[in-house]
């Protein structure tokens, strides 16, 4: 999402192709708001004074469908939904919305739709946006040309920032917004350089990462993917004793590599499952999470030899890149389990499938891999006892949706030069 400079004015039009209008009808209907969609008003009582507007190019589908309690206006502190306006069936290469503060929609909802208040409201083109709409990445080149002289970024895990794209962007560009907790996408290096901030999306996600790792742990020791296979396909025959038998929680050892957010988050659900001990590696000892939970700061390779589950959960730094590798898992026992919800670097996939092959260790599941989406033909995906998942650790509609609310307003405290929500400290 690229933002380029404006004049101050009360209302924003936003403009996109006319081969994306397929989102405007759930947006006129009101069966959904899209984050993208919403803007912060500045206005004092009453006052159209201080409104600062920005011209937004949109280099990433951050289109995150707001669920029916964030369309509530009074749960967005400031913020409101655009309505499409116009007639979006036409074959003209763009349609227009308009966005109004909050304060004057009240005083313009007498007897008219919506698309009509917005419509009667004015077309003033002070801010355009310009948005890549698509689940599939924008081509570098795309992105290049579209951030060219603009004043702030909007940008997903899958657009990658680099120092191409930030000499494309030139001098003006003054801040960065991820819809991400991790920014390994991002040149930092040069961004710091630069002086441009960055704003990400933090502490949001971390109880669906923790879920769904919890929920990956349990599909893969337990062989839910290959139980459901057998029903649908045939093997179900008849009850026996070892059949599809895994591994259970009850009375294990698990340990964590990282401890942070979600690593904790994870262990706290774990424990009412019985799991005797906990054990952590990292960069430093937390007394806290000793307290909370019993659990024990150990070396790494301490921690692959006693667990009988694996969790990764940290992130991916120069020391941490590849650091689950031959030796790693040779040091884990026949029948432990590896879960990596991490970063997919973390890992040498090469070597993850040398050890499942090879009853270095029972099984493994991925909610990340290098690269992604991972190739149809990779052999982690011939592997029965390897489950993977397409990175939705925080794919819920309530996590999604802050993230989006989050990312915006990160982008629009840093581009009026105030102190963003959740900031990275360069």
């Amino acid at each position: 999402m690229a933002v380029g400079g404006c004049s101050f004015c009360p209302n924003i039009a936003i403009k996109k192709k006319d081969n994306q209008t397929r989102n405007s009808y759930n947006r006129r209907e009101g069966k959904g708001r899209r984050a993208n969609d919403i803007f912060r008003s500045n206005t004092g009582s009453g006052s159209n004074t201080g409104i600062m507007s920005w011209a937004v190019v949109i280099c990433g589908n951050s289109g995150v469908l707001l669920s029916k309690e964030v369309q509530d206006l009074n749960s967005i502190s400031g913020w409101f939904p655009v309505q499409a306006v116009g007639d979006t069936r036409s074959q003209s290469s763009r349609y227009e919305k308009i966005l109004i503060p909050w304060r004057r929609r009240k005083a313009a909802t007498q007897g008219k739709s919506l698309g009509e208040q917005l419509w009667s409201h004015g077309k003033s083109k002070c801010c355009s946006i310009q948005q890549w709409d698509s689940d599939e990445p924008i081509p570098p080149s795309e992105l290049r040309a579209g951030v060219a002289g603009k004043d702030g970024l909007l940008c997903l895990l899958s657009d990658r920032i680099d120092k191409e794209v930030l000499d494309a962007a030139g001098p003006t560009l003054k801040v960065i917004s991820t819809l991400s907790v991790g920014y390994d996408h991002l040149a930092i290096p040069e961004i710091k350089k630069r002086g441009i901030r960055v704003g990400y999306t933090p502490d949001i996600l971390t109880d669906a990462t923790a879920e769904l790792t919890v929920a990956l742990l349990l599909t893969t020791s337990r062989r839910l993917t290959e139980s459901a296979v057998e029903v649908k396909n045939g093997g179900w025959t008849t009850w026996k004793p070892l059949w599809m038998c895994g591994y259970g929680l009850s009375g294990s050892t698990v340990g964590i590599i990282g401890l942070g957010r979600i690593g904790e988050a994870v262990a706290h659900r774990l424990k009412p499952f019985g799991v005797q001990k906990f054990l952590y590696a990292g960069r430093h000892p937390k007394p806290e999470a000793d307290v909370e939970l019993g659990a024990e700061f150990v070396p790494l390779n301490k921690l692959a030899e006693e667990s009988d589950f694996v969790i990764v959960t940290c992130s991916l730094t120069p020391e941490s890149q590849g650091m689950c590798s031959r030796d790693f898992f040779c040091k884990m026992k026949k029948t432990s389990v590896f879960i990596n919800t991490s970063r997919g670097a973390v890992v040498n996939q090469d070597d993850l499938y040398e050890a499942l092959v090879n009853g270095h260790i029972a099984a493994a599941g991925l909610d990340v891999t290098t690269p992604e989406p991972l190739p149809a033909d990779s052999p982690l995906l011939s592997l029965k006892n390897c489950v993977i998942l397409p990175h939705i650790g925080s794919a819920t509609y309530a996590t999604r949706n802050k993230m989006s609310v989050l990312a915006a307003n990160n982008l629009l405290a840093g581009l009026k030069g105030e102190s963003m929500p959740s900031e990275l400290r360069l």
